[in-house]
């Protein structure tokens, strides 16, 4: 009997409120927090699942020799209204040595922000850790966080060791490996629920990872041919902004990996030809994976400005990315 060929999947978005805003989970395999695939014949099974028992035929043969059965990246949609608390995250490197787990590599693209918006990037200025340790028991560490004005379409690499955050509000989509590695630097006096970090894991753990340098702003990326431009291109995953003007036809042969596409404003449209013609619209918000078996389809758009980010884990032999197995 011939297997089904699998399809794209669209999840059910699971969402955490705080006191400072709310977190969407649009992809997730972390355990905890687990998107389950919204319809067609895998309805109702989680990604976990999914990837147990598809494994290579979700990700890709490379994708699945570094990362095993855990998919790689997480999507989260990310809506501030108050104060979201400073955090900092490890490498892979200390992540695997100290949690057997992956670390944090993030990517912020800031879907919309108020006049009142502000990202917490880093340190205005050189500081360390005796420093930080006073100034979060006096508040006095307020005065050191650096604080950029974004707006709409702004992308930040939040590598792993700068303290970030964001206050006022706006909404980002927020790219990153498969972690729950956050560790809490400040609150700014709000409560924590065990749900957003893990009490085990306080800023006395994340010393000696943070980074105590004056934050430098990266260059801006450029614009690529046909309105394509990379925001990242890490070993742990790649993402680029397409602007989507014309169809267009992607096959697997390009990258040998799956592909998340997220929505930023517009709409678009997945559809295939093989084995059953069929169309998977993308609706403003949300996300579809197109798995690495599906390596031909149409990504098309369906209304005059339509821009989506496309991410997915390519394979680049000189990596050394974290391994599991398991």
């Amino acid at each position: 009997m011939e297997e089904k060929k699998l399809y794209p999947l669209r999840f059910l978005t699971l969402e955490d409120e705080y006191c400072w805003g709310r977190e969407c989970f649009k992809v997730a395999d972390l355990g905890y927090r687990d998107t389950v695939v919204a319809d067609g014949w895998l309805a109702a099974n989680t990604l976990s699942e999914v990837m147990d028992t598809y494994m290579d035929r979700v990700v890709g043969d490379h994708v699945f020799a570094s990362y095993g059965r855990l998919f790689p990246v997480q999507v989260k949609h990310i809506r501030c209204e108050g104060k979201m608390p400073l955090r900092v995250h490890p490498d892979d490197e200390i992540a695997g040595q100290r949690y057997d787990s992956l670390g944090r590599e993030k990517l912020w693209y800031v879907m919309k922000a108020a006049p009142d918006a502000r990202l917490c990037l880093g340190w205005k200025r050189a500081t360390d850790a005796s420093e930080l340790i006073d100034g979060i028991k006096s508040g006095a560490v307020e005065s050191i966080v650096n604080m950029v004005t974004p707006k709409a379409g702004d992308c930040v690499r939040i590598k792993p060791g700068l303290v970030h955050g964001a206050t006022g509000n706006l909404e980002i989509i927020e790219v990153s490996e498969s972690s729950a590695l956050d560790f809490c630097v400040y609150p700014w006096g709000g409560t924590l629920g065990e749900e957003e970090f893990d009490p085990a894991m306080s800023v006395i753990d994340a010393l000696d990872f943070i980074d105590y340098g004056a934050y430098v702003p990266a260059e801006a990326p450029a614009a690529g041919k046909q309105g394509l431009k990379f925001l990242a291109d890490l070993p742990q995953f790649t993402v680029r902004k397409m602007d989507l003007r014309d169809p267009l036809h992607i096959t697997g042969g390009d990258h040998n990996s799956y592909a998340v596409y997220v929505c930023l404003y517009g709409k678009a449209v997945v559809s295939l030809t093989a084995p059953v013609k069929a169309d998977y619209p993308l609706e403003a918000g949300q996300a579809l994976l197109v798995p690495a078996e599906v390596d031909d389809f149409i990504l098309a758009p369906l209304a005059q400005t339509t821009a989506v980010l496309e991410i997915m884990t390519e394979y680049k032999p000189e990596s050394d990315a974290y391994i599991n197995n398991e």
